[in-house]
């Protein structure tokens, strides 16, 4: 009953839903009915839904990202990859408006595509979103803007002659749709000509046939925002899969290891001319598809002469297959793919990803035959089969799990398809993947599990002996460029007991020197600060820790409390003054000689601050202010929100009872609400699931303690915060503990608003949020999936 309740309420506060009245409102369902119904024709008259179109969550969530690359990193070229079928266009246009609104002013447009038929759909989509039918001029098929203020071209009408007319500053957002063709001389021009105020690239395939990515030729080796799968597949904008891991006796241990992957000719030495590997594909095909003369399959190799090795192969076996790579004409290219929609090939076999222009939606099957550990390759092959369609009900992924070296890694592939950390991947795994969205199997060989638990439990265990004689190869003493070159994730360093980057420094030869007295237990505190991740408090903390640092006492009040904050993270037990501490200064002043630990507390700081997901807004300066030095949507440890919240001072100790979830802070009128969502990880469907859950993006669903009544103090205060003058802020995180041990920090949501309640011991009480819910926060918070 409580999942059933729970289920009703969030469709009831989905915005998606609107109020329907037939008398005002039929006119316009039927009208969106009918277009719904007709495929859109090209010429047809521009009619506009009045709706107003809204992300979904996976699209949100990139939106997010973008914002954040532009706010916080003051990044202006940037590049979404995301599969075909997911609403790259829908997204640009999102952001071309949200862009508008934050400027308050029209921005000149300029979208780049290669097809007529792209452009035509490009724009209405522009225009629906806009809710403005005169949107948007075409410069394609001889037809010539006059006002130039919106256009939709071309890459062919972008000619250098239509290039001199138009000045580098013209267009404030230029967006280039399937970017990846972004290195060919005709869309380079444009590249090289337009300096807008943003650029933003769209893709399917950053990965090029010569093996290069176009993040690294245009955006300095970044991706601002990848489509996160299980967002898609939870909203059935992608067909499901069943993916199976089938065990594969192909020994690559010995094969050449360069830079984070396998070397392409050594591999492609072992796994071309391999008849056992060939003949292991076509038996597991012959096993696992449903109807493999009907099936229409890519194969993904890792050379020419593999691709061509395995289409013999299949041949011999009695399937139509072919080989194409970026060597393969263009028209035998197309004429392969128009054979594959047709039924008349049963597999093609290529090397690259088919980035050009390739879009076969009845693709229902793949066979990954090339061993990949970056995850961003894993899901642009997926993405060529995910195209829903009405031939196929499933996608069948066949992965062969080969013997691989101890530095491949399993778990990049595991963790895009699944959204877990590394831990719990492994519980799942175990458990045969008990969480999938609606529709999905991954079904694993037992050989090929244990390959792959193996594989995931050596990456937990990777041992500092074994850390460190890799820190001293790479001869880099700078954390965030080690972590770059190795394609380590930072967590790796501080996993295990007391593991620390200076410390693999010593260990490496990298440094000299004897470690100060103190310098052990300081280290081991470094990974408490994994989280910090908003600018002011990753400057104030930073400032801190400097050399020169300004004295406690000389600080100003927001000064001192991030300092107290950052107190209580280094020295978090109770009753510090047992540490020898008189004073706040005392401690900090304690710091000076711990020049090391300094150091790579700042470089952690820094690299959080580079990778952070969230825009951040300062809850100084905002209505209300009580001066508390918080950022929402920024995560917070219980060390830094009760010093924070004015909770926890140095004579004194940290509040015991703040476990509980709930804090009253009387001297800033201030309800502390913690909210723990998934309580007990070794259940799979928590009950606790429908106890405090996000109803929306701007509702949340909460349970008082169990002995708070509605006509209780607390419960009173609650209801009557806005008039008595308080305030309620709400903290959230997923689970009790982090992937490499410890408490899992919270993310403040921000204020909230008491809306309404039922019941009483417990009360259960709807709060609205001042500010709408982060979309990777909404996937987990919600009571039930999206779709």
């Amino acid at each position: 009953m409580r999942k059933f309740e729970a289920t009703f309420e969030s469709y009831w506060n989905d915005p998606s839903f609107e109020t329907y009245d037939p008398r005002a409102d039929g006119g316009r369902l039927q009208e969106a009915l009918a277009v719904a119904g007709g495929a859109p024709s090209a010429d047809r008259a521009i009619t506009l839904s009045g709706l107003a179109v809204r992300p979904y969550p996976h699209q949100r969530d990139m939106l997010e990202r973008l914002h954040v690359e532009r706010k916080v990193h003051g990044r202006h070229r940037n590049l979404l990859v995301a599969a075909t079928g997911t609403g790259k266009t829908v997204m640009a246009a999102l952001d071309y408006k949200q862009l508008r609104d934050h400027h308050g002013r029209d921005l000149r447009l300029l979208f780049v595509a290669h097809r007529k038929e792209i452009l035509q759909q490009s724009l209405r989509t522009y225009q629906d979103i806009l809710l403005d039918a005169n949107f948007g001029e075409s410069l394609h098929s001889g037809e010539i803007p006059e006002r130039w203020t919106h256009v939709f071209a071309s890459v062919q009408s972008l000619n250098a002659r239509a290039l001199d007319r138009l000045a580098p500053d013209h267009f404030d957002v230029i967006v280039i749709d399937e970017f990846h063709h972004g290195t060919s001389p005709t869309y380079r021009k444009i590249v090289d000509h337009f300096k807008p105020m943003e650029l933003l690239g769209l893709t399917a395939t950053p990965e090029r046939m010569d093996g290069k990515n176009i993040q690294d030729e245009f955006f300095d080796g970044r991706i601002a925002a990848e489509m996160r799968l299980w967002e898609a597949l939870d909203n059935k904008l992608l067909c499901p899969f069943h993916y199976f891991g089938i065990s594969d006796t192909t020994d690559l241990s010995a094969v050449e290891w360069k830079r984070g992957a396998y070397d392409v000719s050594s591999l492609s030495n072992v796994l071309t001319g391999s008849k056992v590997r060939a003949g292991l594909v076509v038996k597991a095909v012959k096993e696992k598809v449903s109807d493999p003369n009907r099936m229409r399959a890519l194969g993904f190799c890792v050379s020419v002469a593999h691709a061509h090795f395995m289409a013999e192969s299949f041949r011999v076996a009695g399937f139509h297959a072919v080989a194409v790579s970026g060597e393969t004409p263009a028209d035998q290219r197309r004429q392969a793919l128009a054979g594959l929609r047709s039924g008349a090939l049963h597999v093609v076999f290529s090397v690259d990803l088919f980035n050009e222009g390739v879009d076969v939606p009845d693709v229902d099957t793949l066979l990954l035959l090339r061993p990949t550990s970056s995850a961003t390759v894993f899901l642009q092959q997926l993405g060529r089969g995910l195209r829903r369609s009405d031939a196929k009900a499933v996608l069948t992924v066949l992965d062969f799990i080969g013997q691989h070296r101890k530095e491949f890694r399993f778990e990049n592939q595991f963790r895009a398809l699944t959204n877990l950390t590394r831990r719990r991947l492994l519980d799942h795994i175990e458990h045969d993947f008990p969480k999938l969205p609606s529709g999905c199997e991954i079904l694993l060989e037992e050989k090929a599990k244990q390959t792959i638990i193996a594989n995931i439990k050596d990456q937990l265990s990777v041992n500092v002996t074994t850390l460190a004689r890799e820190v001293a190869d790479y001869g880099e003493p700078l954390l965030g460029h080690y972590l770059e070159e190795s394609g380590r994730d930072i967590k790796e360093v501080y996993r295990g007991n007391g593991n620390s980057w200076t410390g693999l420094l010593r260990r490496s030869g990298l440094k000299d020197g004897e470690a100060p007295e103190g310098e052990a237990a300081l280290l081991k505190r470094v990974p408490a600060f994994l989280h910090v991740d908003d600018p002011l408090r990753v400057d104030a903390y930073t400032r801190m820790l400097e050399d020169g640092a300004t004295p406690y006492d000389d600080l100003d009040e927001q000064g001192k409390g991030y300092a107290r904050m950052l107190f209580f993270q280094l020295w978090p037990l109770g009753g510090v003054t047992r540490k020898g501490f008189a004073s706040y200064a005392a401690g900090f002043a304690s710091l000076r000689r711990q020049e090391a630990f300094r150091s790579e507390l700042r470089q952690v700081l820094a690299y959080n601050l580079a990778h952070t997901e969230h825009v951040p807004i300062p809850l100084l300066g905002m209505a209300g202010d009580r001066g508390l030095p918080l950022t929402v949507h920024a995560s917070y440890s219980r060390e830094e929100i009760l010093p924070a919240l004015g909770q926890a001072d140095i004579g004194g100790f940290m509040p015991s009872n703040f476990r509980e979830g709930v804090k009253w802070c009387e001297s800033i009128a201030t309800d502390a609400l913690l909210i723990t969502r998934e309580k007990d990880e070794k259940d799979f469907s928590p009950q606790t699931r429908y106890h405090d859950f996000a109803l929306s993006e701007t509702q949340f669903h909460w349970e008082s303690q169990n002995q708070t009544s509605e006509t209780s103090p607390t419960g009173l205060r609650y209801q009557h915060h806005a008039a008595q003058g308080s305030q309620v802020l709400l903290f959230v995180r997923r689970y009790k503990t982090t992937d490499i041990g410890g408490a899992q920090p919270w993310m403040l949501l921000g204020p909230a608003e008491y809306q309404s309640h039922e019941g009483s011991k417990p009360m259960a009480i709807t709060w609205k949020l001042k500010h709408e819910l982060p979309a990777d926060v909404l996937s987990y918070a919600k009571a039930v999936a999206a779709g």
